[in-house]
């Protein structure tokens, strides 16, 4: 019990190192994010429609 007793004071310990964001920088890292998630499914999207027009074609 002792051991798992010192994990959680670690974790403490180290949850108060963090530097947490603030609202304008969390706003930001968010829409890099949406817009990363937007390019990629653009990219996954229009990759699907490439192939399968040419596996139409193929036969």
């Amino acid at each position: 019990m002792k051991s798992i007793a010192r994990f959680f004071v670690g974790v403490k310990q180290e949850m108060g190192k963090v530097r947490w964001p603030n609202k304008k920088e969390m706003v930001s890292y968010s829409m890099a994010t949406i817009t990363f998630i937007v390019v990629f499914a653009l990219f996954f999207v229009g990759t699907d429609a490439l192939l399968s027009a040419i596996m139409k074609v193929l036969g």
